[in-house]
This record gives C-alpha cells, structure tokens and sequence, in this order.
C-alpha cells in the first residue's frame, strides 16, 4: 500500500503502490480545490516513488513524471512606504527589530530569527540559509564607514547587555526571551490588525485592504525591489540565478529614462 494521507478527496492513501498511474494523478490534480497545493503534493509523491524504486520497493516507472502541474502566478504584493510605517508605527519592539534585520539583511524569516550575536565576525554577519544552506558573509561597513546594518546590530548587542539576555539570539523580548516563529507570527498579526484598523478609522479602506495583504515573509522580496543592482539583490538573497530574483522578488517596476 502506498500509505500516503492526502488532505484533500480522492485520498490516495489506500491505493497500492503499483496502482497509481498518472491518469490517476491528474484526476486527482483537477478535483484538488487548492491548485498549488496539488502542486507540492504531486511533487512530494515523484519524490517518495523514486525512493521507493531506489529501496527496491516498485520497479514501476514513476507515474508522476510529465504530469501536468496547475500553473502558479508568484505572489507579486509590494509592501510600500505607507504599508510598511503604518505596521511597523504599532509593532512591539522586538517586532520592530525582526522587520529591520529582516529588511537590511534580505533574508527568510526563519534565517532572521535564528541569527545569533556570535553571528557577527570580523566586520560581517555570517548567515547559512537554512532552506538552501547558502553561506553569505553580508559586510556591516563599506570604507570604515558603517552601514544601516551595522548600526542595527551595533545597537542589538549593546540591547542584549542591557537586558542581560542569556540566550544566544539577536532578536529577543524585553524580557530576554527569543523570538519564537509563532510569537513573530502573533505580533505581526496584531500590528497589521490594528494598523488597518486606523486605516479604516481614517476612511482610507484601500490602504485598509493593501494593510491585509502584508505578511512578513514580504519583507524579502520588498528588499529585493528596493536594490537597484539586481546582481546585488540576487547574491544578497542567494541566489544563483538572477532570474529568480528578478521573476519572483522584484516587485516593483524597472527604473527607465522618459523619451524626452
């Protein structure tokens, strides 16, 4: 048996291994009302068949090879000047100080939570991305002149003394504690909802909406729109092509000269 549990109907869970054919796979495909996640399923399911022949478990072809995947739009949202102050005038200050390293650093949220003060070596703050465990050393100053993340994390270390935090992270509570994904998760929804509140308290609903649709994760790609050298934000993000950077992160339009 395949022994699979799949969210959605038809379950594939009881179908024996050498049953599912790809006939099957984009049925299921098609009646899946979550498009993307069908996606990742499918792919999930290519990689535990070329396993099982790998274990000798099937010597069947991988049915899920050449099978149609629903076609995916990026995410395109662009978190603005006017988004981003309005979220971040009622964050709470650890909040604050995630958005910040977040931004500065172009990073997933995840990568920004685990950074830790022993991080910074020797003028630069090392980061190995969990996703791809690309190693970036990002520099604090240029020309013995510190940059903006320099003087974030200049200020993030002297907070971790004054607090007398123990543990080993840069973004922590007043009270010393690290900033779990779930507590980041909590405080960004609680700003966002008070943010749009204001909005709508100011009759200004399309702000309101746009608020909405800010999550944290847009912090990366806002970075990345925000960098005019597209080589510089692809290796700030690390990555290996410039098209994913470019396709994906870039929000905002490309800055060209008027006909006259």
């Amino acid at each position: 048996m395949l022994g699979l549990v799949f969210p959605a109907k038809p379950r594939l869970a009881d179908a024996p291994i050498d049953a599912i054919t790809p006939q099957i796979i984009a049925q299921y495909r098609d009646k899946r009302t979550g498009k993307v996640r069908a996606n990742r399923e499918i792919a999930l399911l290519s990689h535990i068949y070329n396993m099982a022949r790998e274990w000798g478990i099937t010597e069947k072809e991988n049915p899920a090879t050449g099978v149609r995947k629903n076609k995916e739009r990026p995410r395109d949202f662009y978190a603005g000047p006017e988004i981003w102050d309005a979220v971040y005038r009622g964050a709470a200050s650890e909040l604050r100080d995630a958005m910040d390293l977040a931004y500065l650093t172009g990073q997933r949220p995840a990568d920004v939570l685990s950074m830790r003060a022993t991080d910074c070596v020797d003028g630069h703050l090392q980061v190995a991305q969990g996703k791809t465990s690309k190693k970036l050393r990002i520099q604090l100053e240029t020309n013995n002149q510190m940059k903006e993340l320099g003087l974030l994390l200049r200020r993030l270390l002297q907070q971790r003394k004054d607090r007398g935090v123990r543990n080993p992270y840069l973004i922590t509570t007043e009270d010393g504690r690290n900033v779990t994904a779930l507590m980041l998760r909590l405080r960004f929804d609680g700003a966002r909802k008070s943010a749009a509140e204001q909005a709508l308290g100011s009759q200004d609903k399309l702000l309101a909406e746009q608020i909405r649709l800010f999550q944290f994760r847009d912090i990366r790609p806002k970075a990345a729109s925000e960098i005019l050298d597209l080589a510089h934000a692809s290796r700030l993000l690390g990555h290996t092509d410039k098209r994913i950077t470019e396709t994906v992160y870039r929000r905002v339009g490309e800055v060209v000269k008027p006909t006259r």
